[in-house]
Order: C-alpha cells, then sequence, then structure tokens
C-alpha cells in the first residue's frame, strides 16, 4: 500500500511537470512577433502615432506598387480613439477600435455610418499589417 502511494505521488509529479512544460510551450510559441496580436497602446502610442504606408499587395498576393502621393499619406492614431489621415493637402478624420482577440483593427470616418474593418495580421511597436477584407494587404511602419 505505502509502495502505491508512493508510486501514485510520482506519477502525480511527473504529470504535473509535463503540463507545466506543455503550457511553457504553448505560451511561448503563441508569443512570436509574426504572431503578436499587439495592442491598441502599439498602434496609437501613449498619446498619438504617425503610421506610413511601406508595401502594398493585391488579394492575389502581386505587389501593388504604391503612387508618390500614397507614400506621403500618413495616418495618424491617437490614444483616445481618433484618427487623422492626411497627404496632397488632403485630411480624413474619424474614431478607430482595435478588438485584439479578434485582430480586428475598425476605422470610422467622419461623416461615415459603417466602418471599414481591416484584419491585423501583425502588429509591433514599428510595424503594422492590414488585410482588407477583399484580401488585399497593406504594410504599414511607424514613424
Amino acid at each position: 500500500m505505502n509502495k502505491m502511494n508512493r508510486n501514485l505521488k510520482q506519477v502525480k509529479a511527473y504529470f504535473t511537470f509535463v503540463m507545466a512544460f506543455v503550457l511553457m510551450a504553448f505560451m511561448t510559441s503563441c508569443g512570436g512577433d509574426k504572431d503578436n496580436a499587439g495592442t491598441a497602446n502599439m498602434i496609437s502610442g501613449g498619446s498619438s502615432k504617425t503610421w506610413k504606408a511601406a508595401k502594398e499587395t493585391t488579394a492575389s498576393g502581386d505587389k501593388d506598387k504604391l503612387t508618390s502621393d500614397e507614400k506621403d499619406e500618413t495616418m495618424q492614431f491617437y490614444s483616445d480613439g481618433r484618427f487623422a489621415m492626411g497627404g496632397g493637402g488632403s485630411l480624413q478624420t474619424g474614431t478607430w477600435t482595435y478588438d485584439q482577440a479578434g485582430r480586428r483593427l475598425s476605422l470610422t470616418f467622419e461623416g461615415a455610418s459603417e466602418s471599414q474593418n481591416f484584419t491585423v495580421e501583425k502588429l509591433t511597436d514599428k510595424e503594422m499589417d492590414l488585410v482588407a477584407g477583399d484580401g488585399s494587404k497593406m504594410e504599414m511602419k511607424a514613424e
């Protein structure tokens, strides 16, 4: 009986160790930059952050060359949920929200009743990759 309790304790300790290792491996694999969903603070910084388009691809994955006007456009996200997009003498404003669990960035332009939704494929402090509903993708860099 005593030997059986000792074996049971060893099995229990081994099981606990294996489960802790599996949990640690799972958490580590989810923490890579490529798989990182980031946070809303990474989008807006402490008070605001400015982003510029670096690369664009079509829905089929072909490179879509940025025009000089698109290269000059900036998008500034404010931590209070507002944004401003400008370049070439135009300015558009609105509000934004980020659903980290769903990896969804929603932009609602002033005067528009519907939001534009993007899947956030990658989000770090310096990079943000957005995929539109049609499958086109824009890679943005923080300034």
